[in-house]
């Protein structure tokens, strides 16, 4: 039966494996190196490097070189973490049709799908010359609380890429598979995923093969980039000082620094003291400026602290939400490369009151998870404890879902943390006499007010009775989420049946032109429950 692999399409790095026999193995590529940068460099022959060894092209083609781009997929371009990392990048970040993203990198204007697509092909090619046989099928996974647009989007890549992607799943998730499929586990754990990129932390309970995720809560702009950064801004506050050189202005300077950052944080997980140096780092007035300065764990630590703490902030909150104690867990299992740092798993063990599980290398367990996953789909057996038997993965939404309706307000009709699949229906009504069209505005988020939530899709129903007044249309809502976290939306006139529906596509593949804006002569409001 055909392969199916399993790929961790991560902010900083990506990892494919794949199961075989009785083992999950990680596949290495031809220089033996088990997982790749997520960077894509583009130069003037049209020639494209992908992977580590476009890596190295971030100092000799930075305006070139795209990195961290999983931060920018599936968001607005007005979002305020895509206006965040215009001011961090060299690439050219611009705005495209109805507030979408794109990036001018080579001779290219590319969406951000395409340039995952590369980095998945990458992997795609990785896996075919290691195994000796065509690979078309994968799962890839996604951080626990990537909303919608940004599913739709890394699915959108994995297509792009030539891949029948079988399934999008969470990353804790994963991540979980990896830990205890074929264990026998009877426990509650808490999956601590710190990646380069982003931060998720994921309840849930194990019985076997059964794995029910309880609640989840993340930041999908949270992770050990945020900690690069502040050893940048620390190198270029300092030689501003010193030397009133500002490398802000050499986007050459800035990527050297940036490069021997985060090698900085990497040696000090090992290490209580690294010398930062780059000669001829600028050009300035007194002529060429070398970079020196020394970086121990202790300033490390200081910079890194708070960053790392936001982290715990978010447990509280999944905590909270699942109604129980950190005393409740039974084991905590470290993902992400950011848990290497030392610091980052001290401050676990003293937020959870115990040694966090380490087994599975946290680079590796994420991809692990989904070739198992993706095992499982093939009906391929996965030769581990019990070959013969499937997981039973129970998640759940990590997001709101509801609709705007009159005075800008959200109606919520699936909460977060609701188990899926999952379908869901709503009553609504005409916001005024004679409408003869509603104009059905999807969001995903917690707040109550429109503007504090992120837009999905609009969907517009036409045809209905224009000798109705208000209240009288009876419009039911539909929301269904399918176990890849991506949601159809339909609505109907429940008086003449007429029908829409959409599979909410990517923010600004569909819309047109003026939807997202709020119509009070279109809008819907909701029915009392009680009345309907």
């Amino acid at each position: 039966m055909e392969r199916v692999i399993g790929i961790d399409l991560g902010t900083s790095n990506s990892c494919v494996a794949v199961v075989e026999g009785d083992k999950t193995v990680v596949i290495p590529d031809e220089r033996g190196r088990k997982t790749q940068s997520s960077v894509v460099s583009f130069f003037q022959d049209n020639k494209t490097l992908v992977g580590s060894d476009a890596r190295e092209q971030m100092v000799y083609n930075p305006e070139h070189t795209v990195f961290s781009s999983k931060r920018l997929i599936g968001r607005s371009f007005s979002s305020d973490e895509v206006q965040t990392m215009i001011r961090l990048v060299p690439y050219r970040i611009e705005e495209g049709p109805n507030n979408s993203v794109l990036i001018h990198a080579g001779e290219k204007i590319w969406a951000l799908p395409q340039l995952s697509a590369m980095i998945l092909e990458r992997m795609k090619r990785i896996a075919q010359n290691y195994l000796g046989e065509e690979i078309n099928k994968a799962v890839i996974t996604v951080p626990a609380n990537f909303n919608e647009g940004q599913r739709i989007a890394t699915k959108q890549a994995g297509e792009l890429s030539g891949m029948n992607v079988l399934k999008i799943i969470n990353e804790p998730t994963a991540a979980a598979l990896s830990y205890g499929f074929g264990q026998g586990y009877d426990q509650r754990i808490a999956v601590y995923d710190f990646g380069g990129g982003t931060f998720d932390i994921t309840i849930l309970e194990i019985h076997n093969d059964i794995f029910e995720v309880i609640t989840t809560a993340g930041d999908t702009f949270l992770g050990g980039d945020d900690i690069d950064n502040r050893i940048v801004r620390m190198i270029v506050n300092s030689y501003q000082r010193n030397f009133n050189v500002n490398i802000d202005e050499d986007p050459v300077a800035l990527l050297r620094v940036r490069a021997e950052a985060e090698k900085a944080k990497i040696a000090l997980s090992s290490k209580d003291t690294i010398q930062i140096k780059i000669p001829s780092l600028m050009y300035a007035g007194s002529g060429k400026i070398d970079l020196n300065v020394t970086l121990n764990r202790s300033n490390f630590q200081a910079i890194a602290r708070d960053v790392i703490q936001q982290s715990f902030v978010i447990c509280d909150e999944a905590f909270r939400l699942a109604h129980l104690d950190v005393s409740d867990i039974d084991n905590v299992v470290l993902v992400g490369g950011t848990t290497h740092i030392p610091l980052v798993r001290k401050m676990v063990e003293d937020y959870f009151g115990k040694q966090p599980y380490w087994g599975v290398p946290p680079d590796e367990s994420v991809a692990m998870g989904a070739a198992i996953q993706g095992s499982i789909l093939a009906n391929v057996s996965s030769g581990l404890d019990e070959p013969s038997s499937d997981a039973v993965l129970l998640d759940v939404t990590s997001l709101s879902l509801g609709v705007g309706t009159v005075a800008g307000r959200i109606e919520k009709i699936i909460d977060r943390n609701t188990p899926i699949p999952v379908e869901r229906t709503r009553l609504f009504t005409t916001s005024r006499d004679g409408q003869t069209s509603v104009r059905i505005r999807v969001y995903q988020g917690e707040s109550e007010y429109e503007e504090e939530n992120d837009l999905m899709g609009v969907l517009e129903l036409s045809g209905l009775d224009p000798e109705s007044l208000r209240g009288e249309v009876e419009i039911a809502v539909t929301f269904e989420i399918d176990t890849n976290g991506i949601v159809q939306v339909s609505a109907v006139d429940n008086k003449t049946g007429r029908k829409t529906t959409a599979r909410i596509d990517l923010l600004g593949a569909a819309p047109l032109e003026g939807l997202f804006d709020y119509d009070d002569d279109m809008g819907i409001d909701l029915i009392d429950e009680d009345e309907a």
